[in-house]
């Protein structure tokens, strides 16, 4: 059970009034109307407008702490104090009323408005600078989420509180929000946790003499025994902490132990005891207004009279208790109290950008003034030397472009004679499918023209293979055209591998199979890369295509794929003719253009290989070659996993 601070000047404050009233307003004869809060009452009904602000603050003050007042009182007194505290601009009480307000609003249930008067008075507080208070609202923000049952925040601010306080030294407000935060870890059936910090907070209320804390620690002590079957040393626990908080009329907790009790008579069936324990605390939480122990003692009422058979009480009690559950945490007001610490935080943050804005400005105006002195000296610098530096960079700009001039007629020669290679080569391999339709073209129409129809088909298969080559030519031909140009769009985006990987298997099925070929991919459904779809599908329509190109009959191709760190590997294994190092160092070289053969006399310039290469390092990858010479080949693409920030 939480225990509410008591501020230690209690009884200062009463003597400050009493004294700046009479000093004041010396006609009002009795001063012995201001022991108790109907006499202050009296004065805030019947003389007030003849009070300064600061004695009316510190009269009110006096009412709405008091917590043995009506809270519907407390809150009427609580809010008159804010108006009058912004009204004079008194960050100080606006602080303490809000933080009042807090307390009041949290004790009648309403939640969300507690909350906010909570996060007003963390913000208010920012100007005041003062640790004790930060603390004590965090410690007010903890019982809250608490009673929502958000365990997360509860622990959160609670532990925020009891650093605050170890780090001032201030042992009884430590020793409630050590209770406190046990009492979070009860709620939530931590128990041996929850002990831990009632020990520590008891210890230090016993050293402090601090009766009222002892009572709620022994109390929580109590619940914990009860939760936990121990129900003789709970209820001995119990009774201890009730006896000491009857005195000061501390009905909140009192309620609280009470209902608990009732759960021990209910368990030993003592049913009619439960009942009249129960009837009781709602009737005092009712008189108070403390809509949490409302809910929770009809809630009760219900199980009991339910357990007697007594179906009319027990459906009044529940109807009663969804009501007063509904106004505490309807989805509305949690929603609000998530919004309202979303709000404060922002605050926060827009207070940071604010001081920093303000740092970034002075900084830009003293680097101004620099640039300022620094281009005044560069200027007479260059006054002084005009003629020397004018004929220097007149120099230097002949030398430059001579050396650029001569760099690229290099590149450009460079170029021409790959390129005059190259074109040699594609020629070369253009002509032999070329010729090979003119000559399959004659056959054809000689066979028609004599209705032999019998070789059409072999024909048609020799036909389409060299139909097949000639367009694998001239799709890498165009794609290397469209990168020596530098005009192939990157639209990089996350790419699941596996999607992509089947639809090309399907696209070689064909080819494989009229080799024997098995075509098959490990890579799993969750495989994915960040990379541009068009280049990539170009990188593995390549590789799968020399694959099948270079590996014998019945002969196996296999996709893969390895994650390192950062990149993931797309391995292609072949059990093909494999090739030499020079080979494969000759490959990986720039613009590598060289005749080669495949198994079935597929013929290849390199240009597959080249664009693989180009495509992979667009994308921000790596390359790599493994092959043994008769054993076959491993080709490796590492491409990003996710996008570069």
């Amino acid at each position: 059970m939480e225990v509410k601070n008591i501020s230690n000047n209690y009884k200062l404050k009463r003597v400050i009034v009493f004294t700046l009233t009479f000093l004041l307003y010396y006609s009002f004869a009795n001063a012995q109307a201001y022991k108790d809060s109907d006499s202050l009452i009296n004065i805030v009904e019947n003389r007030f407008s003849q009070l300064s602000d600061t004695s009316k603050l510190i009269t009110l003050e006096e009412i709405y702490k008091n917590n043995k007042l009506n809270p519907q009182i407390r809150l009427k007194y609580g809010i008159q104090s804010l108006a009058i505290a912004e009204a004079s601009k008194n960050e100080l009480w606006q602080f303490k009323s809000h933080f009042e307000l807090g307390n009041i609003y949290k004790k009648k249930g309403d939640l969300d408005l507690a909350l906010g008067h909570y996060f007003d008075a963390l913000r208010l507080n920012q100007n005041i600078s003062e640790i004790s208070n930060e603390a004590l609202v965090y410690a007010s923000l903890s019982s809250t989420y608490r009673v929502s049952n958000d365990f997360d925040k509860s622990i959160l601010y609670a532990n925020k509180g009891i650093h605050l306080y170890r780090a001032i030294g201030d042992s009884l407000k430590l020793a409630i929000s050590l209770m406190n935060t046990g009492e979070a870890y009860r709620i939530n059936e931590f128990f041996d946790t929850a002990l831990l910090y009632f020990r520590e907070s008891g210890q230090i209320f016993d050293i402090l003499n601090y009766k009222t804390g002892k009572a709620y620690n022994v109390g929580n002590i109590g619940l914990i025994n009860a939760q936990m079957g121990n129900y003789k040393a709970a209820m001995q626990k119990l009774s201890e902490a009730i006896e000491i908080l009857e005195k000061n009329k501390d009905f909140y907790p009192i309620i609280v132990y009470n209902l608990s009790m009732a759960n021990i008579y209910q368990e030993q069936n003592k049913l009619d005891t439960a009942i009249k324990l129960v009837e009781d605390n709602l009737k005092i939480a009712q008189e108070n207004d403390l809509k949490e122990q409302i809910k929770d003692a009809n809630l009760k009422l219900s199980e009991l009279y339910l357990k007697e058979a007594d179906y009319k009480n027990a459906y009044h009690h529940q109807n009663q208790y969804l009501i007063y559950r509904d106004s505490i945490n309807n989805e509305a007001t949690i929603r609000k109290m998530a919004d309202l610490r979303t709000d404060y935080e922002i605050a926060q943050k827009q207070i940071e950008v604010d001081l920093l804005e303000e740092e970034q400005k002075r900084q830009n105006i003293i680097f101004i003034g620099l640039v300022i002195i620094i281009l005044l000296l560069v200027v007479l610098v260059f006054l002084y030397y005009r003629n020397y530096k004018r004929k220097q960079a007149l120099n230097m700009i002949i030398t430059e472009r001579k050396e650029e001039a001569e760099a690229q007629r290099d590149q450009l020669e460079a170029i021409n004679e790959t390129k005059e290679k190259f074109l040699s080569i594609v020629s070369h391999d253009l002509l032999g499918p070329v010729n090979s339709f003119k000559g399959l073209s004659t056959i054809m129409k000689a066979s028609i023209e004599a209705k032999d129809y019998k070789d059409l088909k072999q024909i048609h298969q020799l036909f389409d293979k060299s139909v097949n080559n000639l367009s694998s030519l001239l799709t890498n031909l165009l794609d290397w055209s469209v990168t020596q140009q530098g005009a192939i769009p990157y639209e990089p985006e996350k790419i699941v591998v596996s999607d992509l990987v089947n639809e090309l298997l399907s696209l070689f099925s064909n080819m494989a199979a009229t080799k024997n070929i098995v075509l098959q991919s490990t890579i799993s459904d969750h495989t994915t890369v960040w990379a541009d779809r068009n280049s990539l599908k170009a990188i593995f329509r390549n590789l799968v295509s020399n694959a099948i190109k270079f590996t014998q009959n019945k002969g196996e191709i296999i996709l893969s794929n390895v994650v390192l760190d950062d990149t993931i590997g797309i391995l292609v294994t072949d059990t093909g003719l494999g090739m030499p190092q020079e080979k494969i160092d000759q490959l990986l070289s720039k613009d590598a253009f060289s005749h080669s053969q495949g198994t079935s006399g597929e013929k290849g310039v390199g240009l597959g290989l080249q664009l693989v290469k180009e495509f992979t390092e667009s994308n921000n990858g790596k390359l790599t070659i493994e092959s043994t010479e008769s054993e076959g080949t491993t080709i490796t693409v590492y491409l990003p996993l996710r996008k570069a920030v």
